[in-house]
């Protein structure tokens, strides 16, 4: 499966998701899903289960109950981390993770041969044509085409959020997992950081965790509220901002403190 489903409906479900540490239930009986190219942006205090969700997407934790059901009927409950990035499910975590020493191409480049070539393989073949053109338009599509040439190691830290998100896009999957990407960004970056995924979701589902709510307005047409492992509430911003359950448990505890959270 990759980027390039044109399929409707859900191209991820989770169906009554139990995920337990310890006695401590991180998700409880979770019913969660997103349609294809839906951008959805998820929400919630510490503690309600937003990372974990991603982690049972991803297959880095297993749920001890549930279904997670990806596309048309694959569960993937069970497959390993890679198995499922396979499938077509890619992640960005909220630190970025690039090759400091390489350059912004060399980095493109080291992720789109490792996807389509396997490890080995990447250590000893060279990109084609049509490899160039694409880390060309991933260049382009995340904004560092004047940068090509810089090591990864200089680049700000926004820049460097767009440049993981460049090698994630480059293995073409159909559903993209992003966690906090706008953290210790500016308000420039932040802005730019929006519209690179709103276009993305041209192409792929994308699933976005984020704190920021001015970012998250900027984005998102559907959010999710998570609370102690569950769906809270969901809907348009506008909708979500004025649930009083959200009011108290996440924007603050006052309608006073939900206002100026608002502004």
């Amino acid at each position: 499966m990759t980027g390039s489903m044109t399929e409707r409906g859900s191209i991820i479900y989770l169906e009554d998701v139990t995920v337990d540490f310890d006695g401590f239930k991180a998700l409880r009986n979770l019913n969660f899903f997103v349609d294809y190219h839906e951008l959805r942006v998820v929400i919630g205090p510490n503690g309600a289960g937003k990372t974990t969700l991603l982690d049972v997407i991803s297959g880095k934790v297993r749920p001890v109950s549930g279904r997670v059901i990806f596309g048309k009927d694959t569960d993937l409950i069970g497959l390993h981390e890679h198995e499922i990035a396979t499938l077509g499910i890619g992640r960005k975590f909220q630190t970025p993770s690039v090759y400091a020493n390489l350059t912004v191409w060399e980095n493109l480049d080291l992720s789109l041969r490792r996807a389509s070539k396997g490890v080995f393989a990447t250590l000893i073949s060279r990109s084609g044509p049509a490899e160039i053109e694409r880390i060309g338009a991933a260049l382009e599509t995340i904004g560092l085409t004047g940068k090509r040439d810089t090591r990864a190691g200089a680049l700000s830290h926004g820049e460097k959020q767009w440049l993981e998100i460049g090698m994630v896009i480059l293995q073409d999957p159909a559903l993209l997992l992003v966690d906090e990407p706008v953290a210790g960004m500016t308000d420039r970056e932040t802005e730019q950081t929006g519209q690179l995924l709103q276009s993305l979701a041209a192409k792929q589902s994308i699933v976005v965790i984020e704190h920021d709510m001015e970012f998250v307005r900027q984005l998102a047409r559907t959010v999710t509220v998570l609370h102690e492992g569950t769906v809270l509430c969901e809907g348009p911003v506008e909708k979500i901002q004025a649930d009083p359950h959200v009011v108290e448990i996440y924007l603050g505890r006052t309608k006073e403190a939900a206002d100026a959270a608002a502004r």
